[in-house]
């Protein structure tokens, strides 16, 4: 299965994921395809919108101290559901979805999630940290938020002139 990362502005990161249904070969071969584009796009989460399929699937691997991403270390999170949050903390996130820019956005700092995993097993984490920050970031986008959509009216407009001046230096190296 070959997938692409879905870069801002393009409409479809604004869909709302729809529910998985369906735990079959299909949502295995999604999940094993997005894994190594995670992984090689130096990221530590990915939802299925990212590539371009609106359902409520996503991916994380927090790294370890030494900054290496163990296999086992793997979660996917399926038809999630955050049922608390608890606590604040600001943490310089950065999407894969918007390459080469990163912000202080505000998270809640605790929350406990009740998902399924790839075979429709149910499950529930209570995380904190960097854990927490990455499900919500995710978690966003299965709704259709970006992480810049959480900026400041000066901030974000600030952001729109960088990114386009970004993507013009960009369009003109090729």
């Amino acid at each position: 299965m070959k997938l692409n990362i879905v870069e801002y502005p393009d409409k479809r990161l604004r869909q709302k994921s729809k529910v998985v249904q369906k735990f079959d070969s299909m949502l295995h071969e999604l999940l094993d395809a997005m894994y190594p584009i995670m992984i090689n796009t130096n990221g530590i989460g990915l939802a299925a919108i990212q590539v371009a399929h609106p359902i409520q699937a996503f991916m994380l691997n927090i790294p370890v101290e030494s900054g290496e991403q163990l296999d086992e270390n793997l979660l996917e999170i399926i038809n999630p559901i955050i049922t608390n949050q608890d606590g604040e903390t600001i943490y310089q996130e950065g999407c894969l979805s918007v390459p080469s820019f990163y912000e202080d956005i505000k998270r809640y700092e605790k929350l406990t999630i009740n998902y399924q995993d790839r075979d429709a097993r149910a499950k529930t984490i209570e995380a904190d940290g960097l854990l927490s920050i990455v499900i919500q970031h995710e978690v966003d986008h299965l709704n259709g938020i970006l992480f810049i959509d959480k900026l400041s009216y000066s901030r974000r407009k600030k952001f729109e002139k960088e990114y386009k001046r970004m993507l013009k230096e960009k369009k003109n190296l090729k």
